[in-house]
């Protein structure tokens, strides 16, 4: 199977979703047009990131009768999407988000787990931490997301691999830091070889959108990618400026890799658990 992949690299608007909204439509119109299967959005693509006190003012709900989901919904009708957003639960607990919609329903939502409260980030006091790590079906496989910290921690995406995704969709909002005497920051080389890593170690496809443009005094450096289960670069997109990366993923890759390569074969989940159990209880 072939699955055609866009990455949407976008600016957003702090705290505008009407705006955000119309260019998520804009995209989605645009991937369908090059006959693109899926579409994947930053973190917090539909209201900025550095949002503080308007966490509460900018929350959505991941339904029909949300009147931002439901364009986004009916959006999903002719492409299936990923789209970063801000959850509030019954509870009127608040998440980072990340929703994957296909065929105008709801199929999965992600929240954050690891909220960075360190340097420049301040997460921990305005989002309440995730606390689940699952895969799920697709219409092209079985999938896992992560937003942006999450890759940071090696147990996620394992738990999404011996959970059976066979896809990693990663989503982020990773502001520049460091200079390594190229043209290129140390923060977006970080990220790129851990997603080779995830890729190679399990051999499954990694593909990461970041977010591109500046934002209260932050500068998020773009540069999306794509992995296949061999570790190797298929598409990437340009530093510090928006775009809409487009590439096909051959899903029978996973079969050819994983017949020369077998460590999903060979993996001991149940020595992990064992171990962890034992350091756990100490």
């Amino acid at each position: 199977m072939k699955l055609n992949l866009a990455l949407a690299q976008i600016n957003t608007e702090l705290g505008n979703i009407q705006a955000n909204l119309e260019k998520h439509l804009t995209l989605v119109k645009q991937a369908c047009q090059d006959g693109m299967d899926l579409l994947v959005f930053p973190e917090l693509s539909l209201t900025g990131y550095v949002l503080q006190d308007l966490v509460p003012v900018v929350s959505c709900r991941p339904e029909s009768d949300d009147p931002f989901f439901q364009q986004l919904l009916d959006a999903s009708r002719n492409i299936d999407l990923v789209v970063g957003f801000v959850d509030e639960d019954s509870r009127h607990r608040f998440f980072i988000a990340s929703a994957y919609l296909s065929q105008g329903e709801v199929v999965h939502v992600h929240h954050k787990v690891y909220l960075p409260t360190y340097g420049l980030f301040d997460e921990g006091r305005f989002f309440a931490p995730g606390d689940s790590v699952r895969a799920f079906d697709t219409r092209f496989g079985r999938f896992g997301m992560l937003i942006c910290e999450d890759f940071w921690h090696a147990s996620p995406p394992y738990i999404l691999w011996q959970d059976g995704a066979d896809v990693l969709l990663f989503s982020s909002a990773s502001p520049g830091r460091g200079l390594n005497g190229e043209p290129k920051l140390e923060s977006s080389t970080w990220v790129e070889h851990i997603n080779r890593a995830y890729a190679s170690l399990f051999t499954i496809f990694v593909a990461h959108t970041n977010r591109s443009g500046f934002e209260d005094g932050l500068n998020f450096w773009g540069g999306s990618t794509v992995f296949d289960p061999n570790g190797t670069l298929i598409a990437q997109a340009p530093y510090f400026e928006e775009a809409l990366t487009k590439t096909e993923i051959d899903l029978n890759q996973l079969h050819r890799t994983r017949a020369r390569l077998p460590l999903l074969r060979d993996e001991r989940p149940e020595l992990v658990q064992r171990e962890l159990e034992r350091i756990l209880h100490k």
